[in-house]
């Protein structure tokens, strides 16, 4: 499938169904801790990415088999604010689906426009993002599109707060050195304060980011964090431990791309339409690939190609 993925076991909804409903790395940042690479296309343009009627046929033939989930999550490789159908597209899981909880993941950015906050509020959970408020240090973290500015996103939170019945988690992606100053720690909980969310969730690296520059944040410092932001409803965020679900998931999609490569050298684009998968998972899964020294990646006729090496 293109649009929908898992269901994985996530470090913060349990098991959940994925729709990912923008083009690989079409986003609003360019997040310097972003597991899913850099950013390919920076924009901040609304519209309909994917055709609605794929992301749904895509739905309607998982959810149909009634699985056995907790939650179907918008979420991936962007920013899902930026497609135009995501109220629509959560409004017809309610309705088709109305046993399923919905939740959308987003870095914040789109929330000053009434219409994108209108189409979420027929979700469950929302989890948007508020990593630093100083200009300074949320450039240096998120690497916005032009126009975009903090105070601008905590007013945005705050009346998507007013305006959105469900359950609102707001998540703070620490890194050491960067937004865990006294200033910006000072600054973050004042925005949570005015924010009022029902937990607010401390995140941190666990898998490769971005930038090779970003590290993960220990467990004594993100505690410390957690015991300034007292008395407020503050929960560590990390990897899922127990069940393999995710871990299995993933290495079905690496034996399945491995599978795909042609003996004499296949691109990533052509894995995915060849696996009818998300490019995302491909190049994810040719990463581990390659630091499993199983397949190797050349350049062809100016492209990037993957060969098998055992």
């Amino acid at each position: 499938m293109k649009y929908v993925f898992g269901p994985v076991n996530s470090r913060r909804l349990g098991v959940s169904l994925g729709v990912d409903i923008v083009p690989f790395k079409v986003c609003s940042f360019n997040c310097v801790y972003c597991e899913c690479g850099g950013t390919t296309e920076l924009t901040d343009e609304v519209k309909e990415y994917i055709p609605y009627s794929e992301i749904t046929a895509e739905i309607s033939k998982v959810l149909s088999k009634k699985p056995a989930i907790d939650v179907v999550t918008f979420s991936g490789s962007g920013e899902p604010t930026l497609n135009s159908r995501l109220g629509d597209l959560i409004r017809f899981i309610k309705t088709d689906f109305p046993e399923y909880k919905v939740a959308v993941l987003t870095n914040s950015s789109m929330l000053h426009r009434p219409d994108v906050r209108e189409g979420l509020l027929d979700a469950d959970i929302i989890y948007p993002s508020l990593d630093a408020v100083s200009k300074n240090v949320f450039e240096k973290i998120m690497r916005p599109v032009a126009g975009t500015d903090p105070e601008s996103i905590v007013d945005s939170i705050v009346l998507l707060r007013s305006e959105f019945k469900g359950i609102i988690c707001l998540e703070i992606f620490i890194i050491a050195g960067v937004n865990d100053t006294d200033d910006e720690l000072s600054r973050l909980k004042d925005a949570c304060i005015k924010i009022r969310p029902d937990e607010i969730h401390l995140n941190h690296l666990d898998r490769p980011g971005a930038e090779d520059w970003v590290k993960p944040s220990d467990l004594e410092n993100l505690n410390r964090i957690k015991k300034y932001f007292d008395p407020l409803p503050v929960k560590l965020v990390g990897r899922v431990q127990g069940a393999g679900s995710t871990t299995h998931y993933f290495e079905e999609y690496e034996n399945c791309v491995y599978d795909a490569v042609d003996e004499n050298g296949s691109d990533a684009e052509e894995i995915a339409d060849r696996l009818n998968m998300r490019l995302f998972d491909v190049l994810r899964s040719l990463k581990n690939l390659q630091k499993k020294k199983r397949v190797e990646k050349i350049t062809r006729e100016g492209r990037d190609c993957y060969i098998r090496i055992d």
